[in-house]
C-alpha cells in the first residue's frame, strides 16, 4: 500500500525565532525583472552511505551557474524515522568573521542564532518533523558573490540506530519558489537538483561512531567497516594449483581450511609475485579451482599489487567451486578507488581483495522461501548463494558491491534437476522480496547450471515460477509473454489475463525494461526530479534508476509524463541506451540511412529517433510491419515484451 504524500511543510512569520529568515526569505524569494539565464543553477546533493546510529556530512554543491548566485533559499525535506540532523556547516562564505555554525539542534531553534551575521546565512531545522530550511543573501557591503563550482554548505546528518535499512531520499519542493529560488544581482530563478541519496547500512559490531563519507559512484561501498571474523579454528595450509590462461601453475597458491563465523571456509591465497610474472606471456585469466574440498564457502585471496596488474591488462579472476563459479574482471574491482576509501595511505601490496562464494545463511534461505510462498505458482529450486567482494586492510573493509558492466555468476543445479524448471534467478532484496536478474540455463556433463548476469553483489536463487494468460493462447506475442512472466518481468492485466494490443504508459514500459535488465535500484551518483513524478507513486524508484542509468532524460519542460502512451519512436530510442549497458553495437551513420531505407516509411522518422531506431533494427530488436516502422505509432504490451526479450537475448544475457 503506497502511503499518502506528506504535505511540504511551510514556515510561519509568527514564530519569534524566525524573524531573521522571514526578512532573509523577502529579499530572496522575489524574482526581478530582467532576462533570465540560458542554464539554471546545477545543485548538486551528495549521495553517501551510513551505517544505523552513525553520522554522515552530506555536502549541497553548486556545480554550475551561468550567472553569480547572490542568495538562496531552500527547504529540504528527508525521514526523519531514519534521519535527523545534527549539524550544518555553511562552505561557500567566509566562515571566519561572517558566518554562524552553531550546531544547536533543538526542534524549534535556528542552528544560526548570532544577530550579527554579515554573510546572512541562516538555517532552522524540525527534527520532528523532518525538515531544515537553509537561506542565504549577501549582506555584506563588498559583494560575495557564490560563482564557479563551491560547496554552498554541508548537513552532518546521523542515522537512527532503529532506522529501516536501504535508501533514504533527500527531497525539495522545486515549483514552490518559497521552498526552491536562487538569486544573482538581476532577477531571481529556480534550480535544478540531482543527487541526495543517503543509504543506511547495518550497523557494525565494532568501530567509531562516525562513519567517513566518500560517496559512493559504483565501486567500493561509501565507508570502510570492520575486517571480516577472523578463523576461530586454527587453518589446515597446503600448496595448490592454479591455472594462467589455462596453463597449471604448480603450487602458486595456498589452500587453508578453517571455521569463520561457524562456517567451514576453505582460503586460496595467490603467490602474488609469481602471477605478475605472468603478465610479460599476455595474462587474460587467473582460476583458482576449489572443488572436492568438502567446504562449500571458497574465499580467493589476491592483494591489490596483483588486482591493478590484472586491471592493467584486461585480465579477469575465476574462483571456481562445487556451489558456483564467479567470474570478475579486474577492471570492475576499481582498485584505486577502492584504496582511496580506505584511507588512501594503504600501499597495494598491503590490501587484501576477497572474491567469495558462499551457501547463504539460514536467515536468508528462510527469507527466500517466505517470498516465494507469497506468490503464486513459485518453488525455490536452488538454495541462495551469496558472492561477494571486499578489500580488506588494516582492520577496515570495504565491499565491492556495484559495476560498470554485468558480471557474470554460475549457480550449480542440484543433481539431478533438470534445467528447464528453472525460470529464473532471482536476487534476494533487503525488504524480503525476490526480483529478477538476468539469467540462462546451461548444459553440463553431470550437472545443469544456471548463468546470471548482475551489475550488482548480492544473494541469488532459482526458481520455478512459470506462467500464462487466458488471451495470449493465439497471439503471435505468447513465448515472449509467457518467458518475461515467468521471469517476474511482466505482469498481467487483472483476472488472468495479459490484454497483449493495449498501449502501454512511458512509466510502464521503463518498468518492463529495467525489470529485464535487473536494474532494481539506482546508482548513487545521478538522480533527478520531475515535476509530475510523485514520490509516493509507483513508479518513482523505476523512474529515479532509469535517470541513473542514463536510459530516460525527460522533457524540456522537466517533466516525464509518466501515464502518457510511449510512440515506438519513443521506445526504441530508450531501448538504443540500454544497448550500451549490454555493449550491444549501434548504427553509425552510414549504417543508419540504410537501414531506414530499407523501409517505407523509414524517411518518415524524425531525426531525433533516427539513429536509436536504425540500432534496433542493426540488432533485431524491430521488425516492422508489412514493410514498415510505424514509428509514431504507440507500442503495445505484446510488442514490449518482444523488444525487451530480443534485446537481453541479443546480449546473451537469457
Amino acid at each position: 500500500m503506497f502511503q499518502p504524500k506528506r504535505k511540504r511543510p511551510r514556515l510561519r512569520k509568527t514564530m519569534s525565532g524566525l524573524i531573521m529568515l522571514t526578512l532573509l526569505s523577502s529579499l530572496v524569494l522575489p524574482g526581478v525583472v530582467g532576462a533570465e539565464p540560458a542554464h539554471p543553477p546545477q545543485i548538486q546533493f551528495a549521495n553517501e552511505s551510513v551505517q544505523a546510529g552513525q553520522t554522515v556530512d552530506v555536502p549541497v554543491v553548486l556545480k554550475e551557474t551561468d550567472l553569480p548566485i547572490k542568495g538562496y533559499n531552500m527547504q529540504i525535506d528527508y525521514d526523519n524515522t531514519a534521519l535527523e540532523i545534527v549539524g550544518i556547516t555553511p562552505r561557500a562564505i567566509d566562515t571566519n568573521t561572517n558566518t554562524n555554525t552553531n550546531t544547536n539542534t533543538n526542534t524549534n531553534t535556528p542552528l544560526s542564532t548570532q544577530e550579527n551575521s554579515l554573510a546572512g546565512f541562516q538555517s532552522y531545522v524540525k527534527n520532528d518533523e523532518g525538515w531544515v530550511r537553509i537561506i542565504w543573501t549577501d549582506l555584506s557591503e563588498m559583494q560575495q558573490l557564490i560563482d564557479g563550482e563551491q560547496t554552498l554548505f554541508t548537513i552532518k546528518f546521523k542515522a537512527k540506530a532503529n532506522a529501516t535499512l536501504g535508501q533514504k531520499q533527500l527531497k525539495v519542493s522545486q515549483d514552490d519558489s518559497e521552498h526552491w529560488h536562487f538569486v544573482n544581482s538581476s532577477f531571481g530563478m529556480p534550480g535544478l537538483l540531482t543527487g541526495g541519496t543517503i543509504t543506511i547500512t547495518a550497523a557494525s559490531s565494532g568501530g567509531n561512531s562516525s562513519s567517513p563519507s566518500t560517496g559512493s559512484s559504483g565501486g567500493g561501498s561509501a565507508a570502510p567497516s570492520p575486517a571480516p571474523s577472523t578463523p576461530s579454528t586454527p587453518a589446515a595450509t597446503k600448496g595448490v594449483d592454479i591455472y594462467v590462461n589455462g596453463q597449471k601453475q604448480e603450487q602458486s597458491a595456498t589452500a587453508a581450511t578453517s571455521t569463520i563465523d561457524n562456517k567451514v571456509t576453505t582460503t586460496i591465497q595467490v603467490d602474488n609475485n609469481k602471477v605478475i610474472n605472468q603478465v610479460g606471456n599476455g595474462l587474460r585469466t587467473l582460476l583458482l579451482p576449489v572443488t572436492g574440498t568438502g567446504t562449500n564457502a571458497v574465499v580467493g585471496e589476491l592483494n591489490g599489487r596483483l588486482v591493478k596488474t590484472m586491471e592493467g591488462s584486461n585480465a579477469q579472476v575465476v574462483i571456481q567451486t562445487d556451489t558456483g563459479t564467479y567470474t570478475l574482471p579486474a577492471s570492475q574491482i576499481k582498485v584505486d578507488q577502492v584504496v582511496k576509501q580506505l584511507g588512501g595511505s594503504a600501499t597495494l601490496e598491503d590490501v587484501k581483495f576477497q572474491i567469495a562464494i558462499t551457501p547463504s545463511n539460514d536467515t536468508k534461505k528462510a527469507a527466500i522461501e517466505a517470498a516465494a510462498s507469497k506468490m503464486n505458482n513459485t518453488t525455490v529450486i536452488a538454495a541462495p548463494v551469496d558472492f561477494e567482494v571486499k578489500a580488506v586492510y588494516q582492520g577496515q573493509q570495504v565491499d565491492v558491491n556495484r559495476f560498470n558492466s554485468y558480471v557474470e555468476r554460475t549457480i550449480a543445479l542440484p543433481k539431478d534437476t533438470d534445467g528447464s524448471k528453472i525460470t529464473t534467478g532471482v536476487v534476494l532484496q533487503a525488504d524480503g522480496t525476490m526480483l529478477h536478474v538476468p539469467t540462462k540455463v546451461i548444459k553440463g556433463t553431470t550437472n545443469d547450471a544456471a548463468v546470471i548476469n548482475s551489475l550488482t553483489n548480492s544473494t541469488y536463487a532459482l526458481i520455478y515460477h512459470p506462467a500464462t494468460f487466458t488471451d495470449i493462447s493465439s497471439h503471435w506475442s505468447r513465448t515472449d509473454v509467457e518467458d518475461l512472466a515467468s521471469r517476474l518481468v511482466v505482469e498481467g492485466a487483472g483476472d488472468n489475463t495479459f490484454a497483449p494490443d493495449r498501449s502501454i504508459t512511458r512509466a510502464e514500459f521503463t518498468a518492463v525494461l529495467l525489470r529485464g535488465l535487473g536494474l532494481h535500484s539506482p546508482e548513487s551518483t545521478v538522480t533527478t526530479t520531475f515535476t509530475d513524478v510523485n514520490s509516493d507513486s509507483w513508479y518513482e524508484n523505476e523512474v529515479q534508476t532509469a535517470v541513473s542509468y542514463g536510459l530516460i532524460s525527460g522533457y524540456t519542460d522537466n517533466s516525464f509524463r509518466p501515464n502518457s502512451e510511449i510512440s515506438r519512436a519513443e521506445a526504441m530510442t530508450i531501448v538504443s541506451r540500454a544497448m550500451k549497458l549490454v555493449d550491444l553495437a549501434k548504427a553509425d551513420a552510414s549504417e543508419t540511412a540504410n537501414l531506414l531505407g530499407s523501409y517505407s516509411d523509414g524517411s518518415t522518422v524524425k531525426t531525433w529517433a533516427a539513429e536509436p531506431v536504425a540500432s534496433a533494427i542493426k540488432q533485431g530488436l524491430v521488425q516492422g510491419t508489412d514493410g514498415k516502422l510505424m514509428t509514431d505509432a504507440d507500442i503495445s504490451r505484446a510488442q514490449t515484451a518482444a523488444i525487451v526479450k530480443r534485446l537481453l537475448a541479443k546480449a546473451g544475457l537469457i
